[in-house]
C-alpha cells in the first residue's frame, strides 16, 4: 500500500525556517516525481515545489523561489522541503504527493496528475 507521511511543521517566527520531511513508502520511488502543495483557509491549494525523483529536476511557484529548496534522498525514499524566509503567508497545512506520469509533469505541479497523498502538516508563522 502507497504511503506517504510529513513530518517537520510547526509554529515558527517571521524570518524563520523549518525543514519538512516526506517520507515514501510502497510505491517505486524512482519512477515518480514529488511535489510539496499547501493550502491556507479559505484559499484553493497551491503546487508550491516538485522534484523528479529519476533526474532531480525540480520546479518552484514564483511564491517560494529563492526561499524554500525541495530536496530528495532516493536512498532513504525521502524528499525535503527546506523553507527559509518564511512569512505570515507561508502558514498552510503543507502535504507532499506522488505523481508517476512519466516522463515526470513538474511545471506547475499539477496537482491532477498526484495519485498518492499524505495526511498533510500544519505550519505556522507568526508576524
Amino acid at each position: 500500500e502507497a504511503q506517504l507521511v510529513e513530518s517537520g511543521g510547526g509554529l515558527v517566527q517571521a524570518g524563520g525556517s523549518l525543514r519538512l520531511s516526506c517520507a515514501a513508502s510502497g510505491f517505486t520511488f524512482d519512477d515518480y516525481a514529488i511535489g510539496w502543495f499547501r493550502q491556507a483557509p479559505g484559499k484553493e491549494r497551491e503546487g508550491v515545489s516538485c522534484i523528479s525523483s529519476s533526474d532531480g529536476n525540480t520546479y518552484y511557484a514564483d511564491s517560494v523561489k529563492g526561499r524554500f529548496t525541495i530536496s530528495s534522498d532516493n536512498a532513504k525514499n525521502t524528499v525535503y522541503l527546506q523553507m527559509n524566509s518564511l512569512r505570515p503567508e507561508d502558514t498552510a497545512v503543507y502535504y507532499c504527493a506522488a505523481d508517476p506520469s512519466s516522463p515526470p509533469v513538474l511545471s506547475e505541479c499539477p496537482a491532477d496528475l498526484y495519485d498518492y497523498w499524505g495526511q498533510g502538516t500544519q505550519v505556522t508563522v507568526s508576524s
